[in-house]
């Protein structure tokens, strides 16, 4: 099979993007893995031989200010992010990657939905569940609520969701090649809720959602304290591919201690395959050519694998 398609944009013009991709398009082992449309404004990153610099509507802007948020670079983004979509619907593009975004810069250039994943299902029509993945290397996360306020959390919890996040991961873990994964699920409460001491929501509605999912043919174990799950997920043996949580910070704390600068977050549950670093736009050391690309490599590596996997359940169907 010949090498997938990747659209790959630069992210944010005042963060570290462009010093990432940068860093990523001078390791010959990436461009050997896919062909890569580079997404990116003139003269932002020198493109090596073999990458198809895009033409768009933000190539020749001009030049952004460093480090800053603003309504700019946020509507910049915004179209960068949009011409990844375009690609990828006509066909010439089989996933998407991109360098890390500023959420604030999003809103202020018209991004009114609650992050941008809920932003690309809105521009891809597609009603579905989707949610954010974190993958550190061979661990999985997904969370049942993401960006919201955590007072906010225990009234949006239900036993569906719980099966959709269950349902979520594993499809995704197959998608990347893991025949039968096996996925640890988070409870909500102090010491999983002391048999209903500390709350009652592990065998009301998280234990009914493990349940429901198991009956559907995505089997997964717990509710398990969390703050123990972590650990039973890494053990050499017996562990987990895979773990789905209720929060945002309920995992992403434990990610991002493990591995900070190696994180990916996948947009899990759309149509089409796409990743990023779960790190953010780094303003604090713009311009002094020390960011770390493992991230920003991983997210390639895997988008990659995905697309792959894309393409070929395209052209089954």
């Amino acid at each position: 099979m010949t090498r997938p398609t990747i659209a790959l944009f630069t992210g944010d013009p005042a963060g570290i993007g462009s010093e990432l991709v940068g860093k990523l398009l001078a390791l010959p082992e990436c461009l050997q893995q896919a062909r890569i449309l580079l997404i990116a404004q003139e003269g932002q990153v020198q493109a090596p031989a073999g990458v198809e610099v895009v033409e768009w509507s933000g190539r020749h802007t001009a030049p952004f200010a460093p480090s800053q948020a603003t309504q700019a670079n946020g509507h910049y983004m915004l179209q960068g992010l949009a011409k990844g979509l375009e690609l990828m619907q006509a066909g010439a593009a089989d996933g998407l990657c991109f360098a890390p975004l500023n959420k604030t810069a999003l809103r202020l250039g018209g991004m009114h939905q609650e992050d941008e994943l809920r932003w690309f299902a809105e521009r891809l029509q597609y009603k579905g569940v989707c949610g954010e993945l974190n993958v550190l290397e061979k661990l999985w996360t997904a969370r049942v609520t993401s960006h919201v306020a955590l007072r906010d959390v225990n009234s949006l919890l239900t036993s569906d969701k719980v099966v959709d996040a269950i349902r979520m991961m594993t499809e995704a873990l197959r998608a990347a090649g893991i025949a039968q994964p096996r996925v640890a699920v988070c409870g909500l409460n102090p010491h999983n809720g002391d048999n209903g001491n500390y709350g009652d929501e592990e065998g009301r509605i998280i234990t009914p959602g493990v349940q429901a999912a198991a009956a559907l043919g995505y089997p997964a174990d717990g509710p398990f304290p969390a703050d123990t799950a972590f650990v039973r997920a890494i053990r050499a043996e017996g562990g987990y591919d895979g773990v789905v949580t209720m929060y945002h910070d309920q995992g992403q704390i434990a990610m991002k201690l493990m591995g900070f600068e190696r994180g990916v977050t996948v947009h899990g549950g759309l149509p089409v395959p796409i990743a990023t670093p779960a790190h953010g736009t780094a303003y604090d050391i713009v311009g002094k050519g020390v960011a770390n690309v493992q991230a920003m490599r991983n997210a390639f590596e895997l988008a990659v694998r995905m697309a792959t996997a894309h393409r070929a359940q395209r052209a089954q169907a």
